[in-house]
């Protein structure tokens, strides 16, 4: 088997996944297409290390590292997204503005520091 199958259909993949990365808005599409571009990456490793024929394997066990990586992503993205729609009733990232908690108003102006007319004195000066 030559080694530009498997290469430009990785090519092919990673670039599906940019793609969703950059142009969705709806954050599970985006975990979608992050994952899409590591199967790409565990493509490539698998059949370089085929192609190699490496007696330690290690674009395998890079595959095993890389796939472990994206289970833990996954899980953490997911909650993170189920926690934020939860709260802001929505899984858009254009609409996801601020992290802090939707009830706190952000018109409150938090008081200065003490010190702080004595700076701004200093820097008109």
């Amino acid at each position: 088997m030559h080694l530009a199958y498997p290469v430009v259909l990785a090519a092919l993949l990673f670039s599906v996944g940019v793609y969703g990365v950059l142009a969705r808005r709806n954050v599970i599409l985006v975990l979608m297409s992050v994952e899409l571009m590591l199967n790409a990456v565990n493509l490539n490793l698998v059949a370089f290390d085929a192609w190699l024929r490496d007696s330690l394997h290690a674009g395998q066990a890079l595959t095993l590292f890389t796939i472990t990586v994206a289970a833990a992503e996954i899980g953490l993205g997911l909650a993170i997204v189920l926690l934020l729609f939860r709260a802001r009733g929505t899984a858009d990232i254009d609409r996801v503005t601020a992290l802090g908690d939707p009830a706190e108003s952000t018109t409150e102006a938090e008081p200065a520091p003490a010190g702080a007319e004595a700076l701004k004195g200093q820097a008109a000066a």
